[in-house]
């Protein structure tokens, strides 16, 4: 797998203020809210493919015992920064989320998949990604593994302004007939629609508890978002919680989250 296209956007992409913006903070709240749902306070996490370190941190200030790896050596070292300035100790390794041989069968309760499954092009690598979370994973724990959705991609991307860019993708062979995002690795972004994650747990092992809309439409409506009171927003954080289970949603959201467990 070549990971050139990745290290160099994340070399110059500022993704530790990626969840610091209001509309971006949306999704951060909502999976910080599901893994202290599933996961015990103490347990033993892994972050596989931890950026910066956002969720491990915040996770390790809660009190839960986190281990980390990310691929990019500049997002380590932004990482290593970030424990400096809150104190935090967390072990941090660079590692790819294709093998995590590191880590003995059942080690961990929980894993999460924050970004990997972003950036593979292939059924093979995204299960085998999936498989490794399961192996390192206990027999109760939980892995939460998160998806770029196909429709907002499309909406926000290929049909916005005048539509061009849709004509494009179609020009380039980046569309299937029934509009399905066909990435390579320079697009850096690998799209999904649910029925490709239904199918990839089936393979991988994994049962599903629930999935979630992370985002759902904080990307569609940001500068409102951005622009919201404080009491605006913390009713919009309300108001998107009491719908982003709902399953008839999920396919809209820019990221989702799947929690799920071995079979």
């Amino acid at each position: 797998m070549d990971t050139s296209y990745i290290t160099d956007y994340y070399n110059n992409y500022n993704e530790d203020q990626r969840t610091k913006s209001r509309h971006g903070s949306v999704e951060f709240l909502t999976n910080m809210k599901y893994i202290r749902q599933y996961v015990p306070q103490g347990a033993k996490i892994l972050d596989v493919g931890a950026g910066t370190g956002v969720y491990s941190i915040a996770l390790a200030m809660d009190g839960y015992d986190m281990h980390a790896i990310e691929l990019v050596e500049h997002n380590i070292e932004v990482f290593h920064a970030n424990l400096r300035e809150c104190g935090a100790e967390i072990p941090v390794e660079q590692g790819n989320a294709l093998d995590l041989g590191r880590f003995a069968d059942e080690s961990f309760d929980a894993v999460l998949l924050f970004g990997p499954l972003y950036h593979l092009y292939t059924r093979e690598d995204k299960l085998t990604v999936l498989r490794e979370a399961r192996r390192v994973l206990k027999r109760n724990g939980h892995i939460f593994a998160a998806y770029c959705m196909n429709e907002a991609t499309m909406i926000q991307y290929a049909f916005a302004g005048d539509g061009s860019k849709m004509m494009e993708c179609l020009t380039q062979g980046m569309l299937t007939a029934d509009y399905k995002c066909i990435s390579e690795p320079a697009d850096l972004f690998e799209m999904v629609r649910l029925e490709d994650i239904n199918g990839l747990n089936r393979e991988a092992g994994l049962k599903r508890v629930k999935i979630i809309a992370s985002d759902l439409f904080s990307h569609y409506i940001q500068d409102r978002i951005d622009s919201f009171s404080n009491a605006v927003f913390q009713n919009y954080v309300r108001y998107h919680l009491t719908i982003c289970e709902r399953p008839d949603l999920i396919g809209a959201t820019n990221h989702s989250l799947d929690i799920l467990t071995k079979e």
